[in-house]
């Protein structure tokens, strides 16, 4: 039997002890209050070169970034970043060593990035016509005229992953290749938790934006909390504790916590439109999409497009993404898939290992195709020159992207003239495109 004294001051040793550590935590814990105040996002410089109502372009500056990449080294076709309506971007620029943005400018890219800012109350009648079909062209406008380039790459995230494609399919002419990271693109029972939750049985967004006009961020914020509530109510917070020693790891949890306190608003209208026409519907899927009167037809995303997808993604799961590869007439599609998140795609030390990298040197290598296709040599130099001024080359109709001009020279159908000479059945055949299509190319010629 223990002795009742020694057992009585084993209590009060252990009592003592919690004293001290709870004291001890409480002094470490001021001096990580303190760090987590003082934790800077978003810090790799970059120029406002474009405005219109609340949004701005901004373009990154390598070398204030303390980048230096050789002159022969800079890829010339540009990278714009088209980021989701929802949070701040700088979710991709959290910090130098988790930046997506300065993983691409080491890789040489020239990197631009749509920060849409919050709308006010007069912006609540703001559809995704207005977003993609005059924002997101104004900007790509811009990027053009400054790069000197007729076509350019685009990254969309998550909805802006959504409206990139919808931009792509309405512009491809001006799209030289479409990354897509964590994008939402297909909605017929791919398995995602907010699919369910927005499902018309259960969910009118028209109520919600009668109600506020634009949906408010701490709405938004907190059915997304919701989709994990052990993990965002309890068990960060516990690793929190766990970790408060870890000067490192405060950091970290700061910014990230930051980022998610800082949310932005969204126009009511593109909220209830996206909700009813993309997630509930599943038009864009389905090719039955239309913004106005445009009908946003992805037969026309012929451009290379890459997903890069989260495998423990809730937000956007892959199934939710992948399918969507093959209703598209590219030729030239990919998927990254990767262990980690939606966040965690942008800002785990793992994928800026193993993912970025991939992605910067895929962009790389669809911005070369034209140059080395371009440099004939000396030797047919002549030949090249007298064939273009004899009749211009197949992908100066528009409409015929790259994919599909590849398919058609392969098949000997190489100038303007060939194509006239040629029967639209056969094209279309060859080209691997909708009749429709086709029957545009050979009214363009006429």
């Amino acid at each position: 039997m223990a002795d009742p004294l020694s057992a009585a001051l084993d209590v009060q040793r252990q009592a003592l002890e919690e004293i001290q550590e709870a004291g001890e935590t409480a002094e470490v814990l001021d001096d990580r209050l303190e760090t987590m105040a003082d934790v800077e996002v978003g810090t790799t410089p970059a120029d406002v070169v474009y405005e219109e109502n609340k949004l701005e372009l901004l373009h990154y500056d390598p070398e204030a970034a303390g980048i230096d990449i050789p002159e022969d080294e800079r890829e010339d076709v540009p990278i714009l970043i088209v980021y989701a309506l929802i949070n701040k971007p700088y979710i991709l620029d959290l910090q130098p060593n988790r930046s997506v943005v300065r993983r691409l400018l080491e890789a040489g890219h020239d990197v631009y990035l749509i920060d849409w800012n919050e709308p006010s109350r007069l912006d609540r009648h703001l559809t995704l016509e207005d977003y993609v079909d005059r924002y997101i062209d104004n900007c790509v406008d811009v990027v053009r005229e400054r790069s000197s380039q007729d076509a350019i790459n685009i990254l969309g995230y998550c909805m802006g992953g959504t409206m990139s494609v919808m931009y792509s399919a309405l512009h491809p002419a001006k799209v030289n290749a479409l990354g897509l990271m964590a994008t939402g693109l297909y909605f017929e029972e791919s398995g995602g938790v907010l699919e369910r939750w927005g499902d018309e049985e259960y969910y009118d967004p028209g109520q919600v934006i009668e109600t506020f006009g634009n949906v408010p961020s701490e709405f938004l914020d907190e059915g997304f909390a919701l989709m994990d509530p052990i993990d965002n109510y309890v068990t960060k917070y516990v690793r929190f504790a766990e970790n408060l020693d870890n000067e490192d790891f405060v950091k970290n949890f700061a910014r990230m916590e930051r980022w998610l306190e800082e949310g932005v608003d969204v126009a009511g209208a593109t909220y209830a439109q996206f909700l009813e026409d993309i997630y509930q519907s599943n038009k864009l899927y389905e090719n039955e999409l239309y913004l106005g009167d445009q009908h946003v037809d992805i037969d026309n995303i012929d451009m290379p497009v890459l997903q890069i997808v989260g495998e423990y993604d809730h937000l956007v799961p892959p199934s939710a993404s992948k399918p969507f590869n093959d209703v598209i007439p590219s030729g030239d599609t990919g998927i990254i898939e990767y262990s980690t998140g939606h966040v965690g795609m942008a800002v785990s030390s793992s994928t800026h290992e193993d993912v970025w990298p991939q992605v910067a040197e895929w962009f790389s290598e669809r911005s070369r195709i034209e140059e080395e296709s371009a440099d004939t040599g000396p030797e047919d130099a002549e030949e090249t020159t007298e064939e273009v001024v004899d009749s211009p080359d197949i992908e100066t109709v528009d409409g015929i992207g790259p994919t599909y001009a590849e398919r058609l020279r392969a098949a000997g159908i190489e100038t303007i003239e060939d194509l006239r000479e040629s029967d639209p059945e056969t094209v279309a055949e060859i080209a691997e495109a909708p009749p429709g299509r086709v029957e545009d190319w050979f009214d363009a010629i006429e």
